[in-house]
């Protein structure tokens, strides 16, 4: 599975059956399909009982919805049929027994890795429906769900796995942008102001509400036609037949709306479709209960750019926090008008809504989805070939084995440089000028040629420490007593003062510089800046910009002892981030702020070593205390380091998200590693550095090395599909900063298997 093209089984339902599971999985496997790395997919949807349909060629056999022996044949058709992962689409309703367990006895029998989407989660399931969906979190090596309430849900209703969940939105076709002008007049629908709702017709849909909302709409917008389009649900029709449809035909009529409401009673095939929600001025989604994970209708239509009025159920509620849509309370007749009225009247509103929406939905084409699902393929694969590594070689993790680090390769580094300083980004290793420098950087570039092992040739390392240190000093601004950040290529400074967290890893760099040049004028220099630039750093409030100021002032005060008003800054950031831990942690949450952010381990490191440094314990305690807790965090169950993926940043108090990673964070584990050890020796410091190390070279959720090892590049991240090509200056110098570190624990005689296995990046080290 990870050198050849996969092959994929889905298993769910298929067009044309009409229904919203058929339709997700005839696209998501269409989409699996037309990608390069694919070999071959196919589907076993299930049948009604009494229903045969023309099924397309991707269908390999139908499962017959109530024949436990059809679901086993399946199974055994599938162990067959030389299929790498089985992907199960998961809805209450279609699957024969109690709650739809006959599944269970399918995917019991599968031979090979099963990833299920969930495209229901209920968060107050029966007894039935619990079993069921415990059997499938039991069985799954991935479980997708498309909103991050679903992963809530998962893990606080039935205890998943955290490590298991993984958010895909829902997919969405690849079409133009385009103006609803265009679409009505191919239509016939010229004359109106068109809104629409779309979707099998049933009660919790909310659809009373928005006709009752009709006439308030007609008083301001004569022109507007609500377009209800969509078959009524056939369990509705098979129970009452359309009396459903009948009474809201009747309600429409009661009001006086029969020629404002528009009824298409059928099932529409793609092209019609887009073609009406291209020509809707307004969706809208108007559900009566908040548990709603998945809305195939409203994911369409924000994706085709149309501007959403919809409650707050759960997929609405994520989907458009960002204002790409308006959002009113369940069953409120008066908002729900006010808002689709107000957006009627409005061109431009609605216009820059759709465009909004139409932006923030790109990710999310069918395409990019399929490519997210097969990197999830490949991640289960991966996961289930280490469970059974790790389960039948258990002999090999206790036998003395040392490893070799990778030789150390300054190239990418050096043709990053000008003579400047160092650029910000490449596009992949060409250095990119469009975005010139930053203080960041150069002063990450100043520590590196100050840190030991850095295996820089001495020549070199004093011209690029000249110029790295002329960067500094020229980013400092005296008159605001801060460093500027941001300077473009034309040498010109593009704001009068940078972050506190870049003025604070200057300081940094300065205290290394001081320290590992005493003595010399380059020291003097660094030392002098530093002190001038400290005190600055009282007024500051980002917990990370103490702790780089504490990382700082534990080599400067080893060089200026007798500087007592650096001493009592450090004192006073030190306590602040200690405050900060002892206010906010918990038995399950060993942290200083209620999420996980970036460059986490440098909190825990900068207790540590002000702690060892003053004698104060209660530092290097509750260092060493959240540095254990965040390697929980970042220790995944196959035995990899998993960093705080960016999109998560936003997360309270939830297990963070895996995507996108980022080499900062393993740096600074690996930093926060060192110093731990070296008040804890014996403790498994190492093998946890060794472990976060491994990450560069390729034991990571995508099995991807991040590292060039002859040029020292490093790609910029790990996103759920790929790595990131672009190798930019955060990244080398974040693998080359590990790479030193790690030559510090290599040059040990205490090495272990843990690192030796970790560092080779395999499970044959």
């Amino acid at each position: 599975m990870f050198n050849h093209p996969c092959r994929v089984a889905f298993i769910g339902n298929a067009l044309p059956r009409r229904c919203g599971i058929a339709t997700f999985t005839t696209d998501l496997e269409l989409a699996v399909s037309a990608l390069g790395d694919v070999a071959g997919t196919a589907i076993f949807p299930m049948r009604e009982a009494g229903r045969d349909y023309d099924w397309p060629a991707s269908v390999r056999q139908h499962i017959d919805q109530d024949d436990p022996a059809s679901y086993l044949a399946a199974a055994a058709a599938i162990n067959a049929g030389d299929f790498d992962v089985a992907c199960l689409q998961h809805e209450f309703g279609i699957f024969g027994g109690d709650a739809g367990d006959l599944i269970l006895d399918l995917i019991a029998a599968l031979d090979i890795p099963l990833v299920s989407t969930l495209h229901t989660v209920l968060d107050r399931p029966d007894p039935a429906q619990r079993r069921v969906t415990m059997a499938i979190l039991a069985a799954s090596a991935r479980v997708v769900v498309m909103a991050v309430k679903g992963r809530d849900i998962l893990i606080d209703v039935y205890g998943a796995d955290p490590e298991k969940i993984v958010i895909i939105p829902h997919g969405i076709p690849d079409a133009a942008f385009e103006s609803s002008d265009a679409a009505r007049l191919r239509l016939g629908l010229a004359d109106h102001k068109v809104i629409l709702t779309f979707g099998l017709i049933s009660p919790n849909k909310g659809i009373e509400t928005m006709i009752a909302a009709m006439p308030a709409i007609v008083a301001t917008a004569p022109d507007a036609l609500y377009v209800v389009m969509g078959a009524t649900h056939p369990h509705l029709v098979r129970d009452a037949g359309e009396a459903y449809r009948d009474s809201l035909i009747a309600r429409a009529a009661a009001l006086g709306m029969e020629d404002n409401v528009l009824f298409l009673n059928r099932f529409v095939e793609r092209p019609e479709l887009l073609d009406h929600i291209a020509a809707c001025d307004v969706y809208v989604t108007p559900y009566l209960g908040a548990a709603q994970l998945t809305s195939g209708t409203l994911a369409y239509s924000h994706g085709l750019g149309r501007p959403v009025v919809s409650t707050p159920y759960w997929h609405a509620a994520e989907l458009l926090g960002d204002g790409s849509g308006v959002l009113v309370p369940f069953g409120d007749v008066t908002r729900l008008g006010s808002a689709v009225a107000a957006l009627l009247r409005d061109e431009t509103a609605r216009l820059a809504m759709g465009l909004k929406a139409y932006a923030a939905s790109r990710p999310t084409i069918w395409s990019a989805i399929g490519a997210r699902y097969v990197a999830c393929f490949r991640t289960a694969c991966r996961s289930q070939v280490l469970r059974v590594i790790d389960g039948r070689d258990t002999t090999q993790a206790t036998q003395p084995i040392r490893a070799t680090l990778p030789a150390t390769s300054n190239r990418h580094f050096i043709a990053m440089c000008d003579d400047t300083g160092i650029f910000q980004h490449a596009v992949y290793t060409v250095p990119d000028r469009h975005h010139g420098y930053c203080v960041d950087d150069n002063a990450r570039a100043l520590l590196l040629c100050c840190v030991p092992h850095n295996k820089l040739d001495p020549d070199m390392k004093e011209a690029l420490t000249s110029r790295f240190a002329s960067f500094v000093q020229h980013a400092w601004n005296p008159d605001n007593q801060r460093f500027r950040n941001f300077m473009g290529f034309n040498r010109a400074w593009l704001e009068p003062a940078g972050s506190q967290d870049s003025h604070a890893r200057t300081l940094w760099s300065l205290g290394q510089c001081a320290l590992a040049r005493a003595d010399t004028p380059v020291g003097a220099w660094a030392a002098r800046l530093f002190a001038a630039a400290l005190p600055t750093v009282s007024d500051f409030t980002a917990p990370r910009s103490w702790a780089f100021t504490l990382l700082g002032l534990d080599a400067y005060c080893r060089v200026c002892p007798q500087d007592h008003q650096a001493a009592a800054i450090r004192v006073t950031l030190a306590n602040r981030l200690a405050h900060l831990l002892l206010i906010t942690e918990t038995a399950e949450w060993v942290w200083f702020e209620d999420r996980l952010t970036y460059d986490n381990a440098r909190l825990c490191e900068a207790l540590i070593r002000t702690g060892a440094a003053t004698g104060a314990s209660h530092l290097t305690d509750g260092g060493l205390r959240s540095l254990r807790w965040l390697m929980t965090v970042q220790t995944v169950p196959p035995g990899h380091f998993r960093p705080v993926g960016s999109e998560g940043f936003l997360l309270t108090r939830k297990t963070p998200l895996a995507f996108d990673q980022q080499p900062l964070e393993a740096t600074a584990t690996i930093a926060a590693c060192v110093a731990a050890d070296a008040v804890e020796s014996d403790a498994g410091w190492r093998s946890h550095a060794a472990m976060a190390f491994g990450w560069f070279m390729g034991r990571n959720d995508l099995a991807i090395p991040l590292v060039d090892v002859e040029t020292g590049m490093c790609r910029d991240g790990l996103h759920p599909d790929r790595a990131n090509e672009n190798g930019g200056a955060e990244s080398v110098l974040a693998y080359l900063l590990a790479l030193a570190d790690m030559r510090g624990f290599d040059n040990d005689d205490k090495q272990t298997t843990a690192l030796a296995h970790a560092v080779a990046g395999n499970d044959d080290a």
